[in-house]
């Protein structure tokens, strides 16, 4: 009977272990849950199966720039409403929603700074802006960078992301774009100086159709999509089923489409050896 006679227990119900938030992020592409920490150490690719994650601009510049060396242009170039377009929003709550998300004033970050000590002038697309679709202030920055580089004799790179290419909601206004563009890559040319375009998953429509696609050299990341429209589209279109891989950077490059596939651990150093060459 001694069993009735002990003290009574206090029974501790332990409280579920909170795990913070954003710690942890699922790969896209093999499911693999990852430490944040350590998809940042890898440039954000995924160490099991080598998919590369989106980045912003501001991160791309950040691990193709040398530290300290990069110098922003037309930072402060905003986008207009000459339509004054409206659909489910207007363009300018579209604007203003983009850039309050992502802190740009519009979907492209362009200026100039050292690449592993070679002097360069860069752009990059931000695919968080409206799809890093090109409309005025894209092709403007694009074109002024190009004419910058054309008067200091520097090599240009664009890294490019853009779902969206050509904006619609400036019509006319941003198709231009592609020829302004392409026309201050021409000049480009004419100086002598290279111009290496890079490819990120996606790169299609105005965008891949204009300065995305004529760069001396075209690099691309493994497995970006990269077109003109997209698979579905296609497919819709002529009815019939595609080639597997079809658009994907792999397949471009057996097509003779591209010039090489560069992970991201080793574009920075591409660059470098590029601009060396080409230069």
């Amino acid at each position: 009977m001694a069993l009735f006679g002990k003290p009574k227990y206090t029974i501790v119900r332990l409280k579920k272990r909170e795990i913070p938030d954003g710690l942890w992020t699922k790969c896209e592409e093999c499911s693999e849950v990852l430490f944040n920490k350590t998809l940042d150490e890898n440039l954000k690719v995924c160490p099991k199966c080598g998919f590369h994650f989106t980045l912003t601009a501001m991160e791309r510049i950040n691990q193709l720039i040398d530290k300290d060396s990069f110098t922003e242009y037309d930072k402060d170039m905003l986008s207009s409403d000459p339509l004054e377009f409206t659909a489910i929003k207007s363009y300018k709550d579209k604007l203003a929603q983009d850039q309050a998300a992502t802190g740009l004033k519009d979907a492209v970050i362009t200026g100039e700074g050292l690449i592993d000590g070679k002097k360069a002038v860069i752009g990059v697309t931000d695919s968080a802006f409206i799809m890093g679709s090109m409309g005025s202030v894209v092709g403007e920055k694009l074109t002024r960078a190009i004419e910058t580089a054309i008067k200091k004799k520097l090599p240009v790179v664009i890294v490019s992301g853009s779902g969206g290419g050509a904006r619609m909601y400036e019509g006319m206004l941003s198709l231009m774009q592609m020829a302004k563009t392409c026309a201050a890559l021409r000049k480009l040319h004419e100086h002598k100086l290279v111009f290496i375009s890079v490819l990120t998953n996606p790169t299609m429509g105005g965008v891949m159709a204009s300065f995305a696609g004529i760069g001396d050299v075209i690099i691309a990341e493994p497995k970006a999509l990269i077109g003109f429209a997209g698979p579905r589209v296609i497919e819709g279109t002529i009815r019939q089923k595609l080639p597997v891989g079809f658009q994907r950077s792999e397949f471009l490059l057996d097509h003779g489409m591209i010039d090489m596939i560069t992970s991201r651990k080793n574009l920075k150093p591409q660059l470098k050896l590029l601009i060396e060459y080409l230069s």
